[in-house]
């Protein structure tokens, strides 16, 4: 393999990988950011948070963008851009991009939560946890790598911890949630 030929390909392939790392890693920030726990400073997390996220999305546009100049593939532009539309895998690769307009969407909301309102914000933002997902079940579907073990070692060193702390969240929020008294003792 000549890595001229597959350049483009090579480039998209190592722009997924990171993007999915990178999000992983965002998504773990974020879920300690949101944390209770006292003694963390959130401003550091905040920040870390920020550049995962930014540098995230920038790697999305790569990994979509370098498959246009990709002779194998040849998605054209509605192959990258339109959900299930492409002749490649269209279901996962479709997911794909779904998982990337509402990474896209929900991060850049960030910029604009003043005008939205912190609460409501806040609830759209945790929709991210569903983009991320459809990353990683794209990944799985459409992703040339996903049968390595190398790969599933890498992702897995960033996917697990924050899919831990999401179902932490998760499981935090049911256990602590209100309780509505009985029926018969309501008043």
């Amino acid at each position: 393999m000549i890595a001229g030929e597959h350049l483009f390909w090579i480039t998209s392939r190592a722009a997924g990988g990171a993007a999915l790392l990178l999000a992983s890693a965002a998504v773990a920030a974020g879920l300690m950011m949101g944390s209770k726990r006292k003694g963390t400073d959130k401003r550091d997390l905040r920040a870390v948070h920020e550049a995962l996220s930014l540098t995230t999305l920038a790697m999305v546009a790569l990994h979509g963008l370098a498959l246009l100049g990709d002779s194998y593939l040849n998605p054209g532009v509605a192959g990258i851009a339109i959900p299930f539309v492409s002749f490649y895998r269209p279901v996962w690769t479709g997911l794909g991009i779904v998982a990337g307009y509402g990474l896209a969407a929900l991060g850049l909301t960030y910029y604009l939560r003043d005008r939205i309102g912190a609460a409501r914000w806040r609830k759209l933002h945790r929709l991210t946890a569903l983009f991320w997902a459809l990353a990683i079940v794209h990944t799985i579907g459409a992703g040339s790598d996903a049968a390595q073990l190398w790969f599933l070692l890498a992702s897995g060193l960033v996917v697990v911890p924050a899919a831990l702390l999401l179902v932490l969240r998760w499981f935090d929020r049911w256990w602590n949630a209100p309780v509505a008294p009985p029926r018969g003792q309501r008043a």
